[in-house]
C-alpha cells in the first residue's frame, strides 16, 4: 500500500469513527441537503485527502462531495444574513459549525502531513477560513486558534466579504473580544493572547490592531500584579512585564487609553523597588 493511499485512509477512518449531528438545510431549490453520517464523511475526508494529494485535482467521482459542502457554506451563509441578533447569529453559528468538523479536519491532517507551506486545494476555499472566523466568533479560542495556524502557515485567502487580511482578522478579533471581557472586570485567557501575539510575530500590519493587542496583554498581566504581594521578585517581574507590555500599546497608538494603567504600574513598580530596598513606600 503506498504511503499516499495509507495516508488518505487514515484520515477517512479517523472522520468516520467520529459522527456529527444532523441540520436541515437545502440546496436554494428546495432539496434538502445530504446529512453527515460516518459513511458521508468517510467520502469527505478522502475526497479532501485526495485533491490535496493531486495539487487540488478532484478525482473522478468526488466532485460532488465538494459541491455539498460549499452549497452548505452557502446556504448557512444566506440564513445567518437574514438573523438581525448578533447573539442569535452567533447561537446559530455554533449549532452550525459540526456540519463542517470533518472537512477542516481532514484539510488539519493533509497540513500536518506536508512539509513546507504549499498545500494543494481541495476546491470549496472559503470553508475552513469561515469556520475559523465563526469560531473566533463564538469564543472557541482553542479551535481558533488551530484554525488559524493553518490559514497563516498556508496562506490562505479570507473570503472578500471580511475586507481583511487573515493576520489582521485574527489577532484584531481576538484582542477586541478581550478588551469587551476586560471592560466587564472579568478575566480573559491570557495564554489565548501569549499564543495570538506569537502566531502574528513578524506579519506586517497596521499598528492600531497591534496595539489593541498589547493593551489587552498588558491589562491581563496587570490582573496578576495585583495578586502578588509588593516587594517580591515575582512582583517587581511581573509589574516590569505588565509596563512594557502596556507602554508598548501607547507607542503604536497614542489614544488606545492605557496611560492610567501605565501610572498605576509606575506606582507599583516604585513601592516594590522600595520594599526590597527596606525603605517603605511614600504614602
Amino acid at each position: 500500500m503506498s504511503p499516499a493511499r495509507l495516508h488518505r485512509e487514515r484520515i477517512a477512518a479517523l472522520a468516520a469513527s467520529r459522527p456529527t449531528p444532523t441540520i436541515e438545510a437545502t440546496n436554494g431549490g428546495g432539496q434538502p441537503l445530504p446529512p453527515h453520517t460516518p459513511a458521508r464523511e468517510h467520502r469527505l475526508t478522502q475526497a479532501v485527502a485526495i485533491a490535496v494529494e493531486h495539487g487540488g485535482a478532484l478525482a473522478p467521482g468526488v466532485d460532488p462531495i465538494t459541491a455539498q459542502i460549499q452549497l452548505r457554506l452557502q446556504h448557512d451563509l444566506r440564513r445567518l444574513k437574514e438573523i438581525k441578533s448578533i447573539d442569535s447569529k452567533i447561537a446559530a453559528k455554533r449549532d452550525m459549525l459540526p456540519e463542517y468538523r470533518s472537512w477542516c479536519e481532514a484539510l488539519l491532517k493533509a497540513g500536518r502531513a506536508t512539509d513546507g507551506n504549499d498545500l494543494g486545494s481541495a476546491g470549496a476555499d472559503d470553508v475552513l477560513p469561515t469556520i475559523m472566523v465563526w469560531c473566533i466568533d463564538i469564543g472557541d479560542w482553542p479551535r481558533a486558534l488551530e484554525l488559524a495556524a493553518h490559514v497563516l502557515r498556508f496562506d490562505v485567502a479570507l473570503p472578500a466579504r471580511y475586507n481583511r487580511d487573515a493576520a489582521t482578522l485574527v489577532l484584531e478579533e481576538i484582542a477586541t473580544a478581550a478588551l469587551k471581557v476586560q471592560a466587564r472586570g472579568e478575566a480573559f485567557p491570557v495564554d489565548v493572547l501569549e499564543a495570538v501575539d506569537e502566531l502574528t510575530a513578524g506579519i506586517d500590519m497596521h499598528d492600531e490592531p497591534r496595539a489593541k493587542l498589547a493593551k489587552a496583554l498588558g491589562t491581563e498581566l496587570m490582573r496578576r500584579v495585583d495578586a502578588i504581594e509588593v516587594g517580591t521578585p515575582a512582583h517587581l517581574a511581573s509589574a516590569s512585564l505588565a509596563l512594557t507590555m502596556l507602554q508598548r500599546a501607547q507607542d503604536l497608538h497614542e489614544r488606545i487609553g492605557v496611560k492610567g494603567n501605565i501610572q498605576r504600574l509606575q506606582k507599583a513598580l516604585a513601592a516594590s523597588v522600595k520594599e526590597q530596598a527596606g525603605t517603605p513606600p511614600a504614602a
